[in-house]
């Protein structure tokens, strides 16, 4: 499956000398990767790297730049985002395989290199990914008034026993209470 936002480059391009490349979402890119994350919009995602090739494979380094809306998890009201997140990223062959590894806090940021390719454009959609508020919230007022609109368990209640009565088809022959 081709990711929804990919740049790729070929490893065996990058050279000792740093190489700089600037990436940017095009509005449908935007769109997929919205969905992909379950963003209600995403409006901006950019990317400053400079690429070079170092004793540990190749070194990604740089900063992205997104800006857009998720859904609040309380009243599913929007919430707007922006981030400016650092990038530190190594391409490398030398990524272990196997069902239980143990990582230490250097390897975590180590991605696995496509044969002579790699994808920059989706190791920033990953950092993207990782940057999003797992649980955004509407401010304060906009919840609470979101929150006005809510049925109490007891008026849920008595709604699904009215639906209940209305749904038999013997309710009419009952006399009057």
């Amino acid at each position: 499956m081709t990711p929804e936002f990919s740049r790729i480059i070929r490893a065996h391009d990058v050279g000792t000398s740093p190489r700089r490349e600037a990436i940017e979402a095009k509005p449908l890119e935007r769109i997929a990767l919205a969905t992909r994350f379950d963003l209600l919009t995403l409006d901006r995602l950019t990317a400053d790297l400079t690429i070079v090739r170092d004793a540990g494979g190749i070194r990604v380094t740089g900063s992205f730049d997104a800006a857009g809306e998720q859904a609040c998890v309380v009243s599913a009201e929007p919430v707007a985002f922006t981030l400016a997140e650092l990038v530190d990223l190594r391409f490398s062959d030398d990524v272990p395989e196997g069902d239980e590894i143990e990582l230490g806090d250097s390897d975590l940021d180590v991605v696995p290199l496509d044969g002579d390719h790699l994808d920059l454009g989706e190791a920033i959609a990953q950092s993207l990914g990782l940057a999003l508020d797992p649980y955004p919230r509407a401010p304060a007022e906009i919840r609470a008034a979101a929150e006005r609109l809510l049925t109490t368990e007891a008026e849920a209640e008595a709604i699904a026993a009215a639906d209940k009565a209305r749904a038999n088809p013997f309710a009419m022959l009952r006399p009057p209470k």
